[in-house]
């Protein structure tokens, strides 16, 4: 057993033998290089749309107004004007008047849809109040009582108003 320092030990043993250098060529390309694996479609840069939340153990009174999406899983009191999407999720509560592109409602909404491009009405959604959209989608169970323009656009003014009229709904509010 040889210590670092021992002399002896070095000559020992004899020293490897140093590699040989390699020479290395130029590669040449004759013909050029063809990827043929599938390349994913190239996208135009987009904005990521952002998403403000007003969480479930919250209650906030205001207004909401600008870009991108809002999600109410809590209770908001207040107007809601937005250039994105409008989700009340179920057990949420909204009082107010609304305009967005998009309109899911899931929880309840005690007041107006000023415009919105799409409203979807899901199964456990509650609207007092009117709607003016360009398309509706309601599921069974849920509940609505006011007046629907459906098949408008945002400028328009002339449009089919269809009124629905429903018994009160059995948890007692109007």
């Amino acid at each position: 057993m040889a210590l670092w320092n021992d002399r002896n030990a070095a000559n020992k043993n004899p020293a490897a033998p140093t590699p040989e250098p390699v020479a290395h060529k130029a590669a040449e390309i004759t013909e050029p290089v063809v990827n043929h694996a599938p390349s994913a479609p190239v996208r135009a840069a987009q904005p990521q749309v952002k998403e403000s939340l007003i969480a479930s153990n919250l209650f906030i009174e205001g207004k909401i107004q600008g870009s991108g999406d809002v999600r109410i899983a809590g209770q908001f009191k207040g107007d809601v004007d937005v250039q994105g999407d409008l989700t009340i999720e179920v057990g949420a509560r909204l009082t107010g008047a609304v305009r967005a592109s998009k309109v899911v409602i899931a929880g309840e909404l005690d007041g107006n849809v000023v415009f919105a491009a799409r409203v979807e009405l899901q199964a456990t959604g509650v609207v007092v109040g009117d709607l003016k959209t360009g398309s509706l989608t309601v599921a069974a169970g849920s509940k609505m009582r006011g007046q629907i323009e459906v098949g408008v656009e945002e400028k328009a003014t002339s449009n089919t108003v269809v009124s629905l009229q429903k018994a009160p709904m059995e948890s007692g509010a109007a």
